[in-house]
């Protein structure tokens, strides 16, 4: 029961970290300003990590600081994991390497989902809420492409559901790939 709550605990936490460091990538591709009030609470939630990597890797249209950051939380958190499940993480070292990758990849879809799902609910009840023009912003590149393809019935989007069942798909495929190398869920 111990193993169960701590794995629940690390996965929620490090989970929460690791999309704040990939939105926070995410956020410098898309342009997004930084006094807006969640760039400005994910800044300080994350400078801790990512302004001394920084001075490694300097800034430009990506932000190799913030996703080299997401690799060491998830790096962290996959050994973490392996040593709660009892195996010594410096026998399988490579493959963890491959499978923080992996974890990578599923925080960020998973963020993708959450912001889909959020600009969804919010566009219904509450269009004209402040948080919908920075929604649209981070969920456009993903969605809009989808827009072009699919028709509108009858005003309703439905683009956000083509990208839920998509990511949904990749998800599944990410994490059967890192089960399999790890014999445990990532």
């Amino acid at each position: 029961m111990f193993g169960d709550i701590a794995r629940f605990l690390l996965n929620t936490v490090f989970t929460l970290f690791g999309a704040a460091l990939l939105l926070r990538a995410w956020m410098q591709v898309v342009r997004m300003p930084p006094y807006n009030p969640v760039s400005n609470a994910v800044m300080q939630a994350t400078n801790w990590i990512v302004l001394p990597l920084r001075k490694i890797l300097p800034g430009g249209k990506i932000d190799w600081a913030s996703i080299l950051a997401a690799f060491i939380a998830s790096l962290v958190y996959v050994v973490l994991m392996v040593v709660l499940a009892g195996v010594d993480p410096m026998l399988m070292a490579p493959m963890l390497l491959l499978v923080a990758v992996l974890t990578v990849i599923k925080w960020a879809l998973n963020l993708i989902i959450w912001m889909t799902i959020l600009m969804a609910l919010l566009s219904w009840l509450n269009p004209q809420s402040p948080a919908m023009p920075l929604l649209y912003q981070i969920t456009a590149p993903f969605l809009d492409p989808l827009r072009r393809i699919l028709p509108r019935l009858g005003g309703i989007d439905l683009s956000p559901i083509l990208l839920f069942v998509i990511v949904q798909v990749l998800l599944m495929v990410v994490t059967r790939v890192a089960v399999s190398m790890t014999l445990f869920g990532i």
